[in-house]
């Protein structure tokens, strides 16, 4: 840990693991049982706290909470963790909670993901890798967010929903159910809008998956079929295709149910 990188009004627990090469601005806290890799750097009044492991070359902004306690009132400050991956942007005023020992014990959040001003990532959540939060989203706890999904501003994520691989929400949507993948999705409560055509080519989706989804998106939302009665329909074009191979067995894991 080289002193020079550490702002001189910043605190850092004796027992904290920073690379040689973090920078930690004024004013900044570092707690006792905090670890980050190499290339990070943390902006000004920034907290971090908890058992919490941050990777490589995050750049986290001014005024960030991390790795405090779950806002859980079964919880009794138990070791409970915040792993965040590599190459995240986090910027101002985000509040990220560790986990719960009801759940897996970790919060986690991937790599190359663009977390704007004001998210709340609260306990147990999972969020995978190359995500877009746009400012104020929200995820209670137990969330989940696929790899390369995007929430609209103040999107707001009820416990234990899980929002699918590439969907795209709109501002001020409100989750109450599970989120297919590919999925658009918008209002109070969200519905679906149709497949996020623009986002899978823009990420090199081919022609014939992107018909394949178009596919499934009619057989289950605009065809009259039950769940049941669209997994049924979507089996043999899943065998076909891996992209909706993957929106099935989304759909076997919705506890919650989907929007509709």
């Amino acid at each position: 840990m080289a002193a020079g990188r550490i702002h001189p009004t910043a605190l850092v627990a004796p027992g904290a693991q920073l690379a040689d090469d973090v920078e930690i601005g004024p004013y900044t806290i570092i707690g006792e049982h905090v670890a980050i890799g190499t290339g990070t750097t943390v902006g000004a009044h920034a907290v971090i706290t908890g058992h919490t492991r941050i990777g490589a070359r995050n750049r986290i902004f001014h005024f960030v909470s991390l790795g405090e306690a779950p806002q859980d009132k079964k919880y009794a400050d138990e070791p409970t963790r915040l792993e965040i991956g590599d190459d995240n942007v986090i910027r101002e005023f985000c509040t990220f909670n560790t986990g719960t020992v009801q759940d897996r014990g970790v919060t986690t959040l991937g790599s190359h993901n663009w977390i704007m001003a004001y998210v709340h990532i609260a306990h147990d959540c999972v969020v995978g890798d190359h995500t877009i939060f746009a400012n104020n989203a929200s995820l209670a706890g137990h969330a989940e967010v696929g790899d390369w999904a995007i929430l609209g501003g103040f999107t707001g994520v009820h416990q234990f929903c899980k929002v699918g691989a590439h969907v795209m929400t709109g501002i001020s949507s409100v989750v109450f159910k599970d989120i297919p993948p590919f999925v658009m999705a918008s209002g109070q409560p969200a519905a679906p809008h149709g497949l996020n055509s623009e986002g899978l080519k823009r990420r090199g989706f081919s022609a014939d998956a992107l018909a394949a989804l178009k596919r499934a998106y009619r057989i289950l939302y605009r065809e009259g079929n039950t769940v049941a009665e669209a997994q049924a329909r979507l089996e043999p074009l899943a065998a076909a295709h891996a992209e909706v191979r993957q929106l099935l067995d989304f759909l076997a894991r919705a506890e919650r149910g989907i929007i509709r």
